[in-house]
């Protein structure tokens, strides 16, 4: 042994510190209890969980969406553009929420496959991808435009419901006249908050009547009535406002620079969230024209046809800011805020699969592909060390070191593991015996030849080395080929098993060949457990 033994070894000692180094998040992450990771600060726990290496969909649990883009507004020629947009902003809104190692990739001509590890919550993970994110600024009408244009539905829908025309057009309370909306209207012709107020036990109702009917068409041309996003509270009464609001928005999304999640920005919430919003140059410079031509009107906020909050403007504002409030938890402005700086969606998406894979389900996939990988490795190591004696020790040493700078580069390259790439592992540890089982026999066949320990050792492993690296650099090639190609779980089989192999070409031969070296150099090895 001279120098290149030394350098060996500190190749080894290097790698090996530095497998340390990588694996030590994951090891300490995945060995916390819940009552640890529960007092451990939010933002080191995230650190601590973003280090660690990941587990995908089938091990951790999540979602698994497929959406299909809404074609009816669109020329075919405009659809491979709006895909492409769409999965650009759906994957703006997974990254920004926060989701470790998603996938979005699109299928066909108009389908998106989405699948969200470690998100459970059904319903707020449709809501973050399904959203349309449509922002608008549009001015509520004022008191006497919204009451004519709410009278016209009311007589429109008494018409529907089979009274006369003459009727209809009355604005008599005679006894026996109905009116279908107003009536679902305690307050009415009061317009609290700038809206008819309907409770809402009554709500359904009124919406199925407004759905019964074309509104649009019954509605003066510039005019729109839109229902409130969350439940208001007026004289003990638990109800939704119905808004009449300007058709033409003031101003839309496209002028948003950045929308960001807070904490009591509504004086009469103060524990409530919302979202403080920020315009960029043309937004600021509409903005500013909106707020000073309309003092004293009410200005709602609308998001995909539903108005989040309808603020009364004071005085003109000069700032680019604006903010949306409401009965929203946390999480719900956390996201809403997500889905507001992504922009919003070219056309709407509808969800046509949804499945969720539950933690049990995926702790069940770790522990059997976990057991079949450890049953697998004990049925190989005790067949090398049968079979080969002493010699099988170096074999299992040598593997030992493969899966410790397998799963080390898979946690310093923050990849996903997933079933196929433990497949992968399984696959590795056949192709790492296999180079030992190379290189034993030909060192079994020099000794046979009446060559020494020594010798044999040399020629064994020369002799090996090519044979060991042609099927590796091969499979290697495979496996690159195969993740270039692929995506998605098969991108992680191909991962694993390209990382395993590399490893292996420095394992089964520098570090056998240390071991050898460090038994035969001694004085009096002239046998060989082989």
């Amino acid at each position: 042994m001279g120098a290149n033994f030394r350098w060996k070894l500190l190749s080894l000692i290097v790698l090996v510190g530095l497998s340390i180094y990588a694996l030590y998040p994951t090891v300490r992450y995945y060995t916390m209890s819940p009552a640890e990771q529960a007092t451990m600060e939010k933002e080191k726990l995230d650190k601590l969980r973003g280090d660690a290496l990941n587990l995908g969909l089938d091990l951790q649990g999540g979602m698994h969406l497929v959406l299909e883009l809404d074609r009816s507004a669109l020329r075919d020629e405009e659809v491979p553009e709006a895909m492409a947009r769409a999965i650009e902003i759906l994957r703006n809104r997974v990254d920004r929420f926060g989701v470790a190692e998603p996938t979005i990739q699109r299928q066909g001509t108009d389908r998106i496959l989405i699948e969200l590890p470690g998100l459970l919550d059904k319903e707020r993970a449709i809501n973050l991808v399904g959203q349309t994110a449509l922002l608008e600024f549009k001015l509520v009408k004022n008191d006497q435009d919204a009451k004519r244009a709410l009278e016209r539905l009311d007589r429109a829908l008494a018409q529907m419901q089979g009274q006369t025309a003459a009727a209809a057009d009355s604005d008599t309370t005679e006894a026996g006249l109905v009116h279908p909306l107003t009536d679902l209207m305690p307050f009415w012709p009061d317009l609290p908050y700038g809206g008819a107020f309907v409770p809402e036990k009554d709500v359904p109702k009124a919406r199925e009547l407004l759905a019964s009917a074309n509104v649009d068409s019954i509605l003066p041309i510039d005019a729109q009535v839109l229902w409130g996003k969350s439940p208001e509270i007026y004289q003990g009464y638990s109800g939704r406002i119905l808004y009449v609001l300007d058709r033409r928005p003031q101003l839309t999304g496209k002028g948003l620079a950045s929308a960001i999640r807070r904490i009591g920005i509504d004086p009469t919430r103060p524990n409530g969230a919302g979202v403080n919003l920020t315009f960029n140059a043309d937004g600021a410079r509409v903005f500013r024209r909106v707020t000073a031509q309309n003092v004293g009107r009410l200005l709602a906020i609308a998001l995909d046809d539903q108005v989040a909050s309808a603020p009364r403007i004071k005085e003109r504002i000069p700032t680019p800011r604006a903010s949306i409030t409401g009965a929203f938890t946390d999480e719900e402005a956390k996201d809403l805020a997500t889905v507001l700086q992504a922009g919003a969606l070219p056309a709407p998406v509808n969800i046509i699969q949804e499945m969720t894979v539950g933690p049990s389900l995926g702790s069940d996939s770790i522990h059997k592909g976990t057991t079949a990988a450890l049953v697998g490795a004990i049925l190989v190591c005790g067949f090398m060390l049968i079979y080969y004696r002493a010699s099988g020790l170096v074999a299992i040493v040598a593997l030992f070191f493969n899966m410790l700078f397998l799963f080390a580069a898979l946690a310093g390259m923050r990849a996903t593991l997933t079933l196929p790439g433990i497949a992968g592992m399984a696959l590795t540890v056949g192709m790492a015996v296999d180079a030992n089982v190379l290189i034993f026999e030909r060192i079994r066949e020099e000794m046979r030849a009446g060559k020494k320990v020594r010798g044999a050792v040399d020629a064994g492993f020369h002799r090996a080395w090519r044979a060991i690296a042609d099927s590796n650099i091969t499979t290697m090639i495979s496996a690159g080929v195969l993740w270039w190609i692929a995506s998605g779980p098969i991108q992680g089989f191909a991962t694993t098993l390209f990382i395993g192999i590399l490893a292996n070409l420095y394992t089964a031969v520098l570090i056998s060949r240390m071991i050898f070296d460090l038994y035969t150099s001694r004085p009096g090895a002239e046998k060989l457990s082989i």
